[in-house]
């Protein structure tokens, strides 16, 4: 073979080679870097009296608050249909309420407050436990905490629904509500949900749904069996901080409706987990509702007593997440009729579930 030649198949075997390097490495690849820890500090006895309310908290060694949750292990017999969640909301210290004027209240928050209440009846069985959601992201590294409250609701067995929306181009990763007064005993809060500030979802009013991305509301309601003047729901958004271009980080909803409790004295509860594309889990909500919640206005339950017994991060069974748990991925809601039947009531589950894009 010539000089030439040589020449010739020697550069062809480089540019064949070079080809099949270059398909063998694989274009930039993008990885979702959000990382969730679960705190829990366990169960905190009470609440031990009658129309009595008990705060607990759960804290954030490390991350920013995205989202929370509580959960009440409720006693037996009667006393059973008055435990029910006064609120799940972010903190400052684990101790302050964000309670005073709207608008952006925390920034960098790391602490979650679950709040338990109690009715007439009492079991020494009661407890409450708050679940902290604690979330880190190269992307999002600052959170910012939007409250929204009403004097709402004043009259008894109606909706008292408030909203808070996070400011313009960030991301909604969790939420949380809140009711005062906590010693009526009547009075609680029964749903905690995402949704959007826009005329299709009616300003709030309708839950946002399974598959929707990047909602950019979070809405509270408070439902009570008597009339009360000085009734207040509070609303909480956990939104990226400001500054952040989070053009490619996408939140994705997940949702269900599970017909129940409808006989009175008895319970229900909703799973919901994120899907295998979705992101990891950042936050979750929870209703007793009148149904249809994402296509009709919030309607509540069939029963003035009806109630939350608590929202928080679990299996997908249902069993509430340990403390410590870096691979939660669902979220249940648990609901409690009172004493009385409560027909067309259903319970609803949320989890947000979020990709950085990075």
């Amino acid at each position: 073979m010539n000089a030439g030649l040589l020449r010739r198949f020697a550069t062809g075997r480089t540019l064949v080679l070079g080809a099949v390097l270059a398909l063998a490495v694989p274009a930039t690849a993008y990885a979702n870097t959000v990382s969730v820890t679960v705190k829990t500090p366990g169960a905190t006895s009470g609440p031990a009296s009658g129309n009595s309310e008990i705060p607990t908290h759960a804290d954030c060694s490390s991350g920013l608050i995205s989202g929370g949750g509580v959960n009440q292990a409720i006693g037996t017999g009667s006393g059973v249909n008055g435990n029910h969640v006064n609120g799940t909301s972010p903190s400052s210290d684990g101790t302050t309420e964000y309670t005073g004027s709207t608008g952006v209240v925390g920034t960098d928050v790391t602490h979650w407050l679950g709040i338990g209440g109690s009715g007439g009846q009492v079991n020494a069985s009661f407890s409450t436990t708050p679940y902290a959601i604690c979330f880190t992201s190269n992307l999002i590294n600052h959170t910012q905490v939007v409250m929204n409250k009403a004097n709402t609701p004043t009259t008894g067995a109606t909706v008292g629904l408030v909203v808070a929306t996070c400011p313009a181009n960030t991301r909604l990763l969790g939420g949380g509500a809140r009711t005062t007064p906590g010693n009526t005993g009547s009075y609680k809060t029964i749903a905690s949900f995402p949704t959007f500030n826009n005329s299709a979802h009616d300003y709030g009013q309708k839950a946002a749904a399974g598959g929707e991305t990047n909602p950019d509301s979070w809405a509270a309601v408070g439902w009570d069996g008597n009339n009360n003047s000085a009734n207040h729901t509070y609303a909480y958004a956990i939104c990226s901080g400001s500054g952040i271009s989070v053009g490619g980080a996408t939140v994705t909803v997940r949702h269900t409706e599970v017909s129940g409790p409808t006989t009175g004295s008895t319970g229900q509860t909703a799973t919901v987990g994120c899907g295998q594309n979705d992101g990891k889990l950042v936050s979750g909500g929870a209703a007793v509702s009148g149904g249809s919640v994402t296509t009709t206005d919030f309607t509540g339950p069939g029963s003035g007593g009806d109630h939350l017994n608590g929202s928080f991060p679990s299996t997908s069974g249902g069993a509430a997440v340990g403390d410590g748990t870096t691979t939660a991925a669902y979220w249940t809601a648990s609901a409690h009729t009172g004493g009385q039947s409560s027909p067309g009531t259903y319970t609803d589950a949320w989890v947000l579930c979020a990709n950085d894009g990075v």
